[in-house]
């Protein structure tokens, strides 16, 4: 992971595995003193943290020593890694463990199959060919199969099945690789797989088939069910949707090899790393224009979300089926993930046309994760398979605080010693089945680290379920502002001391006068936050209705703009006037999500979102490969000149990809314009609007170019999936 051209650069890297009681610590230490870095290393609950400090290259030096000579013994698992804010320690030296987070037994995520136990896989002369529930101690289920800690077999949902001799031999062999493997099982003992289908055959066989004539199928892997069809098929992919009721969201794939996703998306370096390593998220990649993929995948996205298989069962299946798939969650939309076999034969029967499914239950589901390559580093979008439940460093001891996240993109954290242990991720709180899930998110991580809070942390949000879910716990509440919220989140993350720019953007966030904010800057320092910019308020005519439907927002802001004549004959026209002039079920709004909205509607790309965001995803995609300095006028949030200037652009006939690198291109330099005048070298970006590549990538050069340090999200959502640890944060500085 290159780093910064900066002076000094502090580096923190989190191993997690067989990390401890193997000389690791030392073995630190003197490299770091070798190439006279600054900073500690300590054992965690998680495993082992290092935080190098020094010059670019010494710190790079040091990351490929770190990986290229560890001690013999030491088995790394997760590795998680991120450029933070300098520190300025002295020396390096080897800290006690952190008492309290010792207390806490670590909890290793989902791991993808190891290079071993795929050689085994496919080895025709080895006991577990073709078994596709091979795992060793490198790699498998974990966190989805945790039912209680210590991490022993009996506490496990593999307690079921007892081993035979031989796995038995494995598992107590400390010159094995399976030694004390919890999920070790083998086709004479183990969990077994099937099709409910009478007389239907293989299953794996029969679920290609299946997909390769055009059906659905319903597979059952390791933290809940995924439906699959053939991302070639234009028609299997338009059933899947309607079926799912999810008709515009951007639909993941999986591919059998690196090879093939090379021959449909750019892949750098940083991104092929992602894509193999042991978390194996989904990778949001740039399309190379080359056909196979059905448009109706990837939609309105300028991406298209890759992943390899990283089970033994999806090697398995992709080895039959040699061509990209659609594996999207085992649920209707809006609805958690099922993961029982009864729920799915319940939910998903009027979705599939095949179920395989498996007898190993599923403790908690575990969607796949979302991850991006931004600014050459990793940045997770969905944080749940292969991340969850490992914890976020934040290098001060914090008391006993349960976060509860917010609306939507909802996760839960915990709060103990120096670390925040973010639970997976849950999703939108709007219906019965996802407010279960949420509930069910907080007492299954409390109960699996004998958490006791002291304190809940929720947004200000009056009517969020989560919200509610706090005020009736019986526990002591302290509310987060939300943008506030996402601003420390980044901060914590990224280890920024001191005062900084939190600049928080996104489609909606309660704000403290009560409007709806999206827009805003804020002076930083720990838990004192000082609003010093927003964008100018615009009203949302119809309220909610104005977030799914982006011409109501572009009407607003062309009425006040350009006046009443801009608005346009649409049938709600008279109506829509009658809430702007008088201000009824119009709140007032600073949200960029909302003038992206706007913009788009204006330029003819999007008059409404199916899903969050989509507006402003078709927006930036228009962009494309468009290279241009050129934007428009946004003098201190006022987007009165942006306004005129794109309606006379679009009167005219200007590109699209125009219109749209000006509008982007303006936001950035209004970030760079308060940076300026705000006087601080730290700018930390967060919110919704920075899932924006091109918005991340320019704001960031801007900055870079004139001296300030930015940081954005690695480890932890920019999106509303983050807020739960800013929220931890602030309440625990709070006190």
């Amino acid at each position: 992971m290159p780093v910064a051209e900066t002076t000094v650069v502090r580096v923190r890297v989190a191993l997690g595995g067989t990390v401890q009681g193997v000389g690791f610590r030392p073995f630190v230490y003197r490299l770091a003193r070798e190439l006279e870095l600054t900073g500690w290393v300590c054992n965690s609950s998680a495993g082992l943290v290092v935080e190098a400090e020094g010059a670019p290259a010494r710190v790079d030096r040091f990351l490929e020593r770190l990986e290229a000579e560890m001690p013999a013994a030491a088995v790394v698992l997760t590795r998680e890694t991120a450029i933070l804010a300098p520190a300025g320690f002295r020396n390096f030296e080897i800290r006690s463990s952190d008492e309290e987070a010792s207390k806490i037994a670590g909890v290793l995520p989902d791991l993808a199959t190891c290079p071993a136990c795929l050689q085994e896989l496919n080895d025709p002369s080895n006991r577990r060919y073709g078994y596709p529930f091979t795992n060793c101690t490198l790699c498998g289920p974990r966190y989805t199969i945790i039912d209680d800690i210590p991490y022993d077999r009996p506490r496990t949902t593999m307690r079921a099945f007892v081993m035979c001799p031989e796995c038995q031999r494995e598992y107590t062999d400390p010159a094995d690789r399976r030694f004390h493997a919890q999920p070790n099982a083998c086709p004479r003992c183990g969990p077994r797989l099937w099709v409910e289908e009478p007389g239907a055959g293989e299953p794996i066989e029969k679920a290609a088939h299946i997909i390769q004539t055009g059906g659905i199928v319903a597979l059952k892997g390791i933290g809940g069910f995924q439906l699959l069809v053939d991302a070639r098929q234009t028609d299997a992919v338009a059933r899947l949707r309607g079926r799912k009721h999810r008709e515009e969201k951007p639909l993941a794939v999986m591919m059998p090899t690196l090879e093939m996703v090379r021959a449909y998306c750019h892949v750098s370096g940083a991104e092929e790393r992602l894509l193999t390593s042991r978390a194996a998220p989904i990778v949001l990649l740039r399309p190379n224009g080359g056909s196979g993929i059905a448009p109706n995948v990837a939609g309105s996205s300028p991406y298209l979300g890759v992943m390899l298989p990283y089970s033994p069962l999806h090697h398995l299946l992709m080895r039959e089926c040699d061509f990209p798939i659609v594996a999207t969650s085992g649920n209707l939309s809006d609805e958690p993930i099922a993961t029982t076999n009864e729920e799915a034969r319940a939910r998903l029967g009027q979705i599939a046309d095949l179920f395989v499914m498996h007898d190993r239950p599923i403790a908690r589901p575990c969607d796949d994760s979302v991850a991006r390559v931004v600014r050459g580093r990793e940045s997770v979008m969905r944080r749940a398979r292969g991340y969850a439940p490992l914890p976020v460093y934040v290098g001060r001891d914090l008391p006993a605080v349960l976060a509860v996240g917010g609306h939507l993109k909802n996760t839960v954290a915990i709060a103990a010693g120096r670390q925040v242990f973010l639970s997976q991720h849950v999703g939108d709180l709007d219906t019965p089945e996802a407010r279960h899930a949420f509930e069910r998110a907080i007492d299954d991580l409390c109960r699996l680290y004998c958490f006791r809070p002291e304190v809940v942390a929720c947004d200000l949000h009056p009517d969020y379920a989560s919200t509610r879910w706090a005020q009736s716990c019986g526990l002591s509440v302290v509310e987060i502002q939300h943008h506030q919220a996402h601003a420390a989140a980044c901060a914590a993350e990224n280890g920024i001391e001191g005062t900084y720019l939190g600049v928080s953007w996104d489609g909606t966030g309660y704000g403290i006068d009560g409007t709806v904010w999206g827009g805003e800057f804020f002076l930083a320092d720990g838990a004192k936050f000082e609003r010093i910019a927003h964008l100018r308020p615009f009203r949302l005519p119809g309220g909610e209705a104005a977030v799914r439907e982006g011409w109501r927002s572009a009407a607003s802001v062309q009425w006040a703009a350009l006046g009443a004549d801009a608005v346009g004959d649409r049938p709600e026209r008279s109506v829509l006037l009658r809430m702007l002039e008088r201000g009824i079920n119009a709140p007032w709004t600073t949200s960029v999500g909302r003038l992206f909205d706007a913009v788009a509607s204006m330029a003819g790309i999007a008059q409404e979102s199916r899903f969050e965001g989509q507006a402003a995803m078709r927006l930036e995609r228009q962009i494309g490969e468009l290279a241009t300095d050129e934007s428009y006028s946004l003098p201190d949030g006022d987007w009165a000149p942006l306004i005129e200037a794109v309606h006379q652009d679009v009167t005219r006939g200007e590109p699209t990809a125009r219109i749209a690198a000006r509008f982007h291109n303006a936001l950035a330099n209004w970030i760079v314009s308060v940076a300026g005048r705000a006087g601080v070298p730290q700018v930390a970006l967060s919110g919704g609007v920075f899932q924006n590549g091109y918005l991340v990538e320019r704001a960031t050069a801007l900055l870079e170019a004139r001296g300030f340090q930015v940081y954005t999200h690695q480890r932890v959502p920019p999106n509303d999936g983050g807020i739960a640890l800013g929220q931890a944060v602030i309440a625990a500085l709070r006190g």
